[in-house]
């Protein structure tokens, strides 16, 4: 089962991955994926070992970002991969298929693409720009993200889709409202004063209906 609610690492000014990652499984955050650049594969292995210790005590689930040898080793529950990393294809001959592999799309043909390589979800964005992604994808926004769902359901794609990219708590009810399956929010946790009341409603509006179901 994927989650709705994608916590997506990054290191805060005084603290490091691992901290806020324990900080946002505290908060209630049950899906946690550890997303760390321009670092040598020990060091991300170290990260890998540490934040699934975390998540195992607090019953959550990691994702790895980019490593697919690193998730492996580090008893993962899966691995993200970008457009531009390794192939779906690769990825799953090293993790085998009991590991979750989730793959990032900007446009329906990359929807297309992820879904005909047998990706387990995906991860579509950015919604808004975003400072903690280089290279930025074209922005989608609000009604970009609601085109390709539907593109999604006319074409009878059940993969849950994921919006990425800048997305805070405040944008998940209108998200839910297009026709995603749910959300990946990095700073607006990590940052956030009080992280178990961000956490709680962005899970209160994950859960609540949306308006296709009411109609």
């Amino acid at each position: 089962m994927i989650d709705k609610l994608h916590y997506i690492s990054q290191q805060p000014e005084n603290g490091s991955h691992l901290s806020a990652i324990a900080q946002a499984l505290e908060a209630g955050c049950k899906w946690v994926q550890l997303r760390v650049k321009h670092q040598p594969a020990d060091v991300i292995l170290k990260y890998a070992i540490g934040a699934n210790k975390l998540c195992n005590q607090y019953n959550a689930k990691l994702i790895v970002n980019d490593h697919p040898e690193i998730a492996l080793k580090a008893g993962a529950y899966g691995v993200h991969l970008g457009l531009q990393d390794m192939s779906v294809a690769q990825a799953r001959q090293i993790v085998g298929n009991r590991m979750i592999i989730g793959g990032t799309a900007n446009t329906f043909e990359h929807v297309q693409q992820r879904v005909a390589e047998g990706v387990n979800y995906i991860g579509c964005g950015p919604y808004r720009f975003t400072t903690t992604k280089e290279n930025l994808s074209p922005i989608l926004g609000l009604e970009g993200l609601k085109t390709i769902a539907r593109q999604m359901r006319a074409a009878n794609m059940t993969v849950p889709l994921i919006a990425i990219g800048g997305v805070l708590p405040e944008d998940i009810t209108q998200l839910m409202d297009a026709g995603l399956y749910g959300v990946a929010v990095s700073g607006g946790i990590t940052r956030a004063a009080d992280q178990k009341a961000v956490v709680d409603y962005s899970y209160c509006c994950l859960h609540a209906p949306s308006i296709n179901e009411l109609i």
